[in-house]
């Protein structure tokens, strides 16, 4: 990410993690901008010292929940370095990720940052290149073929539309109403004219009528609507010469077997286009699910700037020098739990009543970065072993359920979730352009609406639950306007959050303290 994830905390919550003298305008940004444009403003308050060992201490008066101890000391936070070129480094970020998985009360972990730089001269720089130049050639073919095919599907949609229009043709010539049977036979008269009589050359109508002096030809054939209207005893029959008469008897009947023969072919070929266009709308979805591993993997071998501002980057470059055989690398990881008022009140801690009263979710967060200064060295098995030097921070805080959605949100904001949105341009959204098309001539969409139309029809009620759809729907809308505004907590949430803040410090000490001890330092 480009912000310090510290400083995103901040600018979610600044009422309780930003610095005061922020706060006003960490809230303006983040009400204007958004929470990322309101982290590079914000910054984390700074560790307050707490003594666990009195706050368990149940004659101190402090250690009443209700008096919110926690809001006074809302963050626990501890760095450590770790240097040494004589063993590796993986087993310090695999020991910290097992600690958390075994907390019985972290529930979740998350990688949430992972970030490398090397030296240009360095073996790694070269060869990773190397295998990330290879994963771009494959996504780029992969993509081209998505392309090729979108203008398959194109081409597919322009042609069942030239389909559909002529099958009208053919419904309305067996319709009741005599103008629109009249009026389709017109059309297929022309249509016949320009399409199948035309190639008849010199003796075709149109060609009799203009060079042979057949003036009245192309209109007879347009105004009869069967053989029976060239009889000379029928009543309503047209006076014509016999010479146009035998020429329209035999290109009348012509006609005729053409309209038959054409509609069946015509509605096959409108259903084998039909199935053809939905599979090369369902390749143009699986190249896209392809495509997105080898771009990932691309995306993951680039050199990525690091978080936390451009100072730390600056104080980080400096660390690598071009001959030098040097990576950078900075991995951050979030354990969730999840804080739970019920052990509280069995401890009699808590009144009952915190049960059931309305209120969110809160859980104690515990932030563990690592930033890496090593020497990459080339391994008999042909991958590489890590030696040097690791800074550990440990941060804790608590958030609630609104909070942890817009801070997953605004973390998936990165460069990784800009390039899916490529992927996205190529697919979704041009497919979503056609998309009124494919769902009308694959007839998909209308049969959904009338099976919602039927069950709807079946139901008294139906008329009465859309007026609540409707307000559903503005309610939507009215949301999605601007960054997402989180509720403030109430006065439960408040000791909730103040329990799980503190529940948040213990552990933060307690793996900083277990991380000192595995390592033979003080703790």
């Amino acid at each position: 990410m480009a912000v310090d994830i510290k400083n995103l905390v901040a600018a979610i919550n600044p009422k309780i993690y930003c610095v005061p003298e922020a706060r006003k305008e960490v809230e303006k940004i983040a009400k204007e901008k958004g929470y990322l444009a309101a982290a590079e403003k914000a910054k984390l308050i700074d560790d307050t010292y707490m003594e666990f060992d009195e706050y368990n201490d149940k004659s101190v008066a402090y250690a009443n929940p209700f008096k919110l101890i926690g809001f006074k000391a809302p963050v626990e936070k501890h760095s450590v370095y770790y240097d040494s070129f004589g063993e590796a480094l993986e087993p310090v970020y695999f020991w910290l990720l097992d600690a958390l998985q075994s907390d019985p009360r972290m529930n979740r972990i998350d990688k949430i940052v992972d970030n490398f730089m090397s030296s240009p001269g360095s073996g790694q720089f070269s060869e990773l290149g190397q295998k990330a130049t290879k994963m771009q050639e494959e996504a780029m073919k992969l993509l081209g073929s998505a392309n090729t095919v979108l203008k398959s599907v194109l081409n597919i949609i322009y042609d069942l539309k030239e389909f559909k229009m002529r099958l009208k043709l053919y419904d309305k010539m067996k319709s009741n109403k005599s103008e629109e049977k009249s009026s389709a036979m017109i059309s297929l008269k022309q249509l016949w004219l320009d399409t199948v009589d035309l190639k008849r050359g010199n003796t075709a109508i149109k060609a009799m009528a203009q060079q042979y002096q057949y003036v009245t030809l192309i209109d007879a054939f347009m105004a009869i609507q069967d053989l029976k209207d060239l009889n000379k005893d029928n009543s309503k029959g047209i006076d014509l010469n016999d010479r146009v008469k035998r020429i329209l008897q035999q290109r009348f009947g012509e006609f005729q077997d053409w309209i038959g023969e054409s509609e069946r072919e015509l509605r096959k070929r409108f259903e084998i286009e039909k199935l053809y266009l939905k599979s090369q709308v369902n390749s143009i979805k699986l190249y896209a699910r392809w495509v997105k591993p080898y771009l990932k993997a691309a995306k993951s071998l680039e050199q990525k700037a690091f978080s936390g501002g451009s100072d730390k980057e600056a104080n980080l470059r400096s660390a690598l020098v071009t001959s030098f055989n040097t990576s950078l690398m900075e991995l951050v990881l979030l354990g969730r739990g999840e804080y739970k008022p019920v052990e509280d009140v069995d401890k009699g801690d808590l009144p009952p009543m915190v049960l059931t009263a309305k209120k969110r979710t809160y859980y104690p967060m515990l932030l563990a970065e690592l930033s890496f200064r090593t020497a990459p060295e080339r391994t008999q098995q042909g991958g590489y072993g890590f030696r040097g030097k690791v800074e550990l921070t440990f941060t804790s805080f608590a958030f609630n359920d609104d909070e942890i959605k817009i801070f997953k949100e605004e973390v998936e904001k990165d460069d990784l979730q800009d390039l899916f949105k490529v992927i996205e341009g190529v697919t979704d959204d041009s497919l979503a352009q056609i998309q009124t098309d494919i769902d009308d001539l694959l007839g998909d969409k209308k049969e959904e609406e009338k099976k919602e139309k039927k069950e709807e029809d079946s139901n008294p009620f139906s008329a009465l639950l859309s007026l609540f759809k409707k307000e559903e729907k503005k309610e939507e809308k009215k949301e999605e306007k601007g960054p997402k505004k989180i509720e403030p907590d109430n006065e439960i949430e408040k000791v909730m959050r103040s329990q799980s803040i503190i529940k948040a410090r213990q552990d933060c000490k307690k793996l900083y303290d277990n991380f000192k001890k595995a390592k033979g330092m003080a703790a």
